[in-house]
């Protein structure tokens, strides 16, 4: 690998809700099938290869978007998102259910790997995947998710590439820099700490009473790291006092077991497969079928073109 490789990481959920609840439904298939997430995520994928030019690209995915490891150590992590009556099924809408194993295999089909872990969500294959090649060659982590903010490290290099705000194609690229500004801390090892004191309403981390961003981020720069607050907390540094003494204590047990869930994991068992742009199509009569029978020929050609792959 060359100084000039790039492994583009992509939050593969995270794209295509955008693209479903982003792209009107105008095209339907012949039989009725939605397809507007399939579209969307083609011409995301497209729209990404050209601007950032990756020379690796991977499609990660959620073999499990509530693993065992997670919610053991705090039972209420995403649990709102789940169907009434179910320990694992997520809440989506319908019409995007029935295109995630077609535009799954879509994707397939053009040659781009699409890689989970069984007991572990996408996050974490990005995790993995970022710990494997960071400093080999440059990372960029495609994401509408603040929880990948952790992996940015100008040093390796890690960007996010952020489409919360601006969508694919005005995404925002998120050094160290970016997360100074933003949050006031000056890694994204500080932003975790960060974040596991904030906590997420939108994951179900309560984090601890009283305690948003820029509390954290003062906390973490005046003791270096959660761990270094803790043990101010428990040597009984007089700088905390009052409220947040109290809460921060109150917050222990919290403490003790929300860092692995809020950190994602960097060893995620992955394939040993080549993750290098597809040269040729994978599977030209499946991605025939597909296009012909769900009418969605202009994006994967989008999409081919952006590969520089022909039919």
């Amino acid at each position: 690998m060359t100084s000039e490789s790039r492994l583009l990481l992509l939050d593969t959920a995270s794209l295509y809700y955008r693209a479903y609840f982003g792209v009107k439904e105008s095209s339907p298939a012949a039989d009725g099938t939605p397809t507007n997430a399939i579209r969307g995520l083609s011409d995301m994928i497209a729209t990404l290869v050209t601007r950032f030019e990756p020379t690796h690209l991977v499609c990660c995915w959620d073999n499990d978007w509530r693993p065992a490891f997670r919610t053991d150590a705090i039972p209420t992590y995403k649990s709102h998102r789940l169907i009434e009556g179910t320990t694992d099924k997520e809440d989506a809408p319908e019409d995007l259910n029935v295109q995630v194993p077609l535009l799954r295999r879509v994707i397939e089909s053009v040659g781009i790997p699409v890689i989970g872990s069984d007991g572990y969500e996408a996050d974490d294959v990005i995790g993995t995947y970022t710990a494997q090649y960071a400093g080999r060659v440059a990372v960029d982590v495609v994401t509408g998710d603040r929880d990948l903010f952790q992996l940015i490290d100008d040093a390796a290099p890690v960007r996010v590439i952020y489409t919360a705000k601006a969508g694919v194609r005005d995404a925002e690229v998120l050094t160290q820099s970016s997360l100074h500004e933003r949050y006031g801390v000056p890694t994204g090892a500080a932003y975790a700490d960060m974040a596991t004191l904030r906590g997420d309403t939108s994951d179900g981390l309560p984090g601890v009473k009283g305690i948003g961003d820029k509390t954290a981020a003062a906390l973490i720069e005046t003791y270096g790291t959660l761990a270094g607050v803790r043990a101010a907390v428990d040597n009984g540094n007089p700088e905390i006092k009052g409220a947040r003494r109290k809460n921060l204590e109150a917050a222990s047990d919290y403490l003790d077991v929300a860092p692995k869930v809020v950190k994602v994991a960097d060893d995620a068992p992955l394939p040993n497969i080549p993750v290098t742009l597809p040269r040729e199509i994978a599977d030209p009569a499946t991605l025939e079928e597909l296009i012909a029978a769900y009418g969605i020929e202009n994006s994967v050609g989008r999409l081919l073109s952006a590969l520089r792959l022909q039919r």
